[in-house]
């Protein structure tokens, strides 16, 4: 019988198995949902091709995981993000660091990936720089800037640029704030702090719609179950392993292509079995030369999976605008090799420039999170004196 343990503290450690599959996982979400979007850029849709190829089946059916991805990213954020936090509350400034490493985490991204957009749109004239906007509703206002990097996504602006992936970062903001308020809520003694918590939360969830509130479930799931851990032998690994894999063909095949309130049925159902497949990884890995080649892939993709998510679009835009005198206006041929060939190298070239742009911004996430609470503290210390 499997034995199943409430731990103490989260287990982040690098040399675990569920750790190294997180790292592959978040690579691989971020990948898939590039390669979806490339294809539906790129290629006419699924069913107005008669008579597709089988090589053009096995890509539609193979890039159809991108709502999928979401949710792996919205069950991995809450363990690692709800986890660490959960792991640190006794710790000092908990809170101030937690909202720091949050702000920094989206910001040196989302900020220099903005930045490239609006170059974008001049650059095709879909937006003159002469004419600043400040209308709620235009994709590229200054409302739409602010509002993307706070959250406000679906919610009082638009997606900025036309960036449509970045809906899920509006999930991701609130669960950001929302879970802190939650965990204070239920720890704090103080009678009127509580009040003022409760406050806050109901104005959150009155300014969210039921959708986004729905699937914070799935956030506290993933976040709930870095604390369970499920010692089984390899039968009920593999069983587990095998029941994601089934929900998530199931779904892609069967399923709602769409993350909304009358599909979440089908994604509670498949973060439940992910969650128990990744509980009962929760011990060290062995450590040997397949193992140690698929955890160094796993941390490669994984450094700039944000990156990718985020830029993927804007990126896409450039380069078929940058290949437009070779392909032209029209779609690729879905039935044509050499096509086939012509999106891999686009898609090569989508996840190499996300790479390259990742390593001024993203890959000094840590170095800036670092100089910044420096900068902070020091500076509440000298105002204390």
């Amino acid at each position: 019988m499997p034995k199943i343990t409430v731990l103490q503290r989260a287990n982040l450690s690098e040399d675990q198995w569920h750790s190294m599959l997180i790292s592959l996982l978040r690579g691989l979400a971020a990948l898939q949902v590039a390669a979806a979007h490339l294809r539906a850029q790129v290629y006419p849709g699924f069913d107005t091709v008669q008579d597709p190829s089988l090589a053009f089946q096995g890509l539609a059916f193979a890039t159809g995981f991108a709502y999928l991805a979401v949710i792996v990213f919205f069950v991995l954020s809450g363990w690692l993000v709800g986890g660490s936090l959960l792991n640190r509350l006794d710790t000092d400034r908990a809170i101030a660091n937690y909202a720091i490493d949050r702000v920094t985490r989206l910001w040196i991204v989302l900020i220099p990936t903005f930045g490239a957009m609006l170059l974008l749109g001049m650059a095709t004239s879909t937006l003159d720089p002469a004419r600043p906007s400040f209308a709620l509703d235009n994709a590229y206002s200054a409302p739409a800037f602010i509002g993307n990097l706070v959250g406000l996504q679906n919610i009082v602006v638009p997606e900025f640029g036309g960036n449509f992936p970045l809906w899920s970062l509006s999930n991701e903001t609130w669960y950001y704030v929302l879970f802190p308020l939650l965990v204070m809520l239920f720890r704090t003694r103080s009678t009127s702090y509580r009040l003022v918590i409760l406050v806050a939360v109901v104005a959150i969830v009155h300014l969210l719609n039921e959708a986004i509130l729905l699937y914070f479930s799935i956030w506290l799931l993933g976040a709930a179950f870095s604390r369970v851990r499920i010692e089984c032998g390899p039968l009920l690994r593999w069983a587990l392993f095998l029941g994601v894999v089934a929900a998530a063909v199931i779904i892609r095949l069967k399923g709602k292509s769409h993350i909304a309130v009358d599909s979440f049925a089908q994604y509670l159902s498949f973060s439940l079995v992910f969650v128990l497949f990744l509980s009962s990884m929760q011990f060290r890995r062995t450590r040997g030369h397949a193992t140690e080649w698929l955890n160094r892939i796993g941390r490669f993709f994984s450094e700039f999976s944000f990156t990718l998510y985020v830029l993927h679009i804007p990126l896409i835009a450039a380069l078929l605008r940058l290949a437009a005198p070779v392909l032209g206006d029209g779609k690729l041929n879905p039935n044509q090799p050499l096509d086939m060939l012509v999106y891999l190298i686009l898609y090569l070239g989508l996840v190499a420039g996300a790479y390259l742009f990742h390593l001024p911004f993203e890959a000094k996430t840590y170095r800036v999170r670092e100089w910044l609470k420096t900068v902070l503290y020091a500076r509440g210390r000298a105002v204390r004196a």
